[in-house]
């Protein structure tokens, strides 16, 4: 029995491949781990604000000192980070636009990012301390970007396999849907990626 978090960050709803792919990993994960729960995320829905002064101050501000003001500046970034916390597994839906991630999923990376709470610096170097997770990234793109001329404008897998991987979470596996822009492929290049889910 596993804790499945399910993240969430295409606005395309039931017609996100992303999701779609997503919502594939999660079906392999309780087959094989039965009676496993799963909590949903959807960042469209419930959008996580931007980075502002009043939330970097309370980051930079040590817990004990809070004040009212900085408990409502950081309650996003705790509750996502609660959420990472809590889970044995991570699935994010990661579409591929403009070739990043969706502005919905680098806020809430810039809210589980928290120096002292998530990575941590010492004379060693840096060391992420969320331990002990795998992450599953379901990647949707319209153009094939694992290999040929598209590859080095993937700036998704490689972000997200850096940023995690700093925060402690290196057991990262990605799976793509992609090429789902060229004519009648979109079918075939979701049912290849289903077929690849290898956990």
């Amino acid at each position: 029995m596993k804790k499945i978090l399910h993240i969430i960050s295409s606005p395309k709803g039931e017609n996100s491949l992303s999701i779609k792919l997503g919502n594939a990993i999660v079906d392999k994960i309780k087959e094989a781990n039965p009676g496993s729960t799963l909590h949903v995320r959807d960042l469209t829905k419930e959008p996580f604000p931007h980075l502002e002064e009043a939330t970097l101050t309370a980051f930079y501000t040590p817990a004990d000192n809070h004040t009212p003001e900085n408990k409502e500046a950081v309650k996003h970034s705790n509750q996502a980070i609660a959420e990472i916390m809590d889970a044995d597994i991570i699935v994010i839906g990661a579409p591929l636009y403009n070739f990043g991630i969706p502005s919905s999923l680098k806020a809430w990376v810039d809210h589980i990012a928290r120096a002292n709470v998530t990575f941590k610096y010492s004379e060693a170097g840096a060391e992420g301390l969320i331990k002990d997770k795998i992450v599953y990234v379901a990647i949707a793109s319209g153009a094939i970007y694992s290999n040929g001329p598209m590859q080095p404008y993937d700036f998704v897998a490689p972000y997200l396999k850096s940023l995690l991987g700093f925060l402690g979470m290196t057991d990262l596996k990605v799976f793509r849907a992609e090429g789902t822009a060229y004519p009648g492929q979109a079918e075939a290049a979701l049912q290849k990626g289903i077929d690849s889910i290898v956990l």
